[in-house]
């Protein structure tokens, strides 16, 4: 145990040590699909005729610091691709990558498949970013985000952007996603704006096979369910309704806390495509008509601009005291294939980048890390 708390902290001693780029998806860690760029010696500038060259690959130590390149895109290189050690190497930046190759387009299609189901009540495009304005609550309703392809190489529209705000008397916020906002990254990188947690947009394809609900009380992710839980587990029953009702809604909270009732309502207006609201009952003698609702989620299907219909789950809640037991592996399941009938193609969700519970789930249900994005809010003159 002494040995792997030494060797995780000369980990983290390292990764202090290194010029690691603010905007990777992810820590810089051992497993991880990284970019380093480094400085050529003089003799290999003056053969190549350039000053720097990059490797993509994966990590496979951080001290000394070890990248297997990768042997084609989207690949993970085998054994038998020489491993380089950057021990005496200039390093000039280190970036972490998504689990695979992603396309700036790519970006852009899951952003506004996220955008059309959370529209918020005014919505207006100004140079090629999206102002939406909602409940002033949620971010995804309440913040400019640049969805266009020119928003990544103009200059922000602030002025705009802050009189579309000001209008609606709420505070000037956008939404930086990975690689498509460059103007903004640097925008937010002034004293006076603040920039919250990463949040973590994670992606599966839904063609093909989905696991069956059957395996998710088995899923990796979840404890051995206790005994005197079994019988009750076993009953669990799912509904996949238009709307929801009062017990759904009672469960939901936003990052912990209990949402006013408008803003409640907000989740059930009309989107940009189809919405749906699931959610698993258990028997109870004391809930009306003896079932208690035990986990929920809000699922929507919208279209992204290249034609592809992606499920979108979020409000994902299980009751407190059925925590760790598959519930949220077993609705997860049921939303996928719910989606699958109903058209999508893939799925995205977003999770807190600090939520390592969260994400572990996901991945066990085929979910990997897309990019990343975080919300930057004007809180200076």
């Amino acid at each position: 145990m002494a040995d792997r708390q030494l060797e995780s902290s000369a980990s983290e001693n390292t990764a202090q040590k290194l010029p690691i780029s603010r905007w990777g998806v992810g820590e810089v860690a051992v497993g991880r699909r990284v970019i380093v760029r480094r400085a050529l010696t003089d003799k290999e500038a003056l053969a190549s005729g350039k000053k720097t060259t990059d490797v993509i690959g994966h990590v496979l130590s951080m001290d000394p610091f070890v990248v297997r390149p990768q042997v084609r895109a989207g690949v993970r290189a085998d054994e038998s691709v020489a491993a380089v050690d950057f021990s005496d190497k200039h390093i000039l930046i280190v970036k972490a990558l998504p689990d695979h190759p992603v396309r700036n387009s790519d970006i852009r299609a899951v952003e506004t498949a996220t955008a059309k189901a959370f529209p918020g009540i005014a919505h207006v495009v100004e140079s090629g970013w999206l102002l939406r304005a909602g409940d002033g609550i949620t971010e995804r309703s309440n913040s400019a985000l640049p969805l266009e392809p020119g928003a990544s190489t103009q200059p922000v529209p602030l002025e705009k952007i802050k009189s579309f705000y000001d209008s609606h008397d709420l505070p000037v916020r956008i939404a930086i996603p990975d690689r498509i906002a460059k103007p903004a990254q640097a925008l937010v990188a002034g004293p006076e704006w603040t920039v919250g947690p990463d949040i973590v947009v994670m992606t599966r394809s839904l063609d093909g096979d989905l696991p069956p609900a059957e395996l998710a009380a088995e899923s990796d992710s979840a404890e051995q369910v206790l005994d005197e839980h079994s019988a009750e587990l076993a009953d669990v029953q799912v509904d996949i309704a238009d709307q929801p009702d009062d017990d759904w809604l009672e469960l939901y909270h936003f990052r912990g806390t209990t949402l006013p009732e408008h803003a409640l309502q907000l989740l059930r207006n009309e989107i940009d495509g189809r919405m749906c609201f699931g959610r698993l009952q258990v028997p109870d003698d004391n809930a009306p008509e003896g079932m208690r609702t035990v986990a929920i989620t809000r699922g929507t299907l919208t279209e992204s601009d290249d034609g592809r219909v992606w499920l979108g789950f979020s409000a994902v809640e299980v009751a407190a005291d059925m925590r760790r037991r598959g519930l949220g592996t077993l609705l997860g399941i049921h939303m996928m294939h719910w989606g699958a009938q109903h058209g999508a193609d893939s799925a995205y969700l977003q999770v807190l980048g600090s939520n390592e519970a969260g994400i572990a789930l996901y991945r066990t249900l085929g979910f990997t890390e897309h990019h990343r994005h975080r919300y930057a809010e004007l809180t200076g003159a």
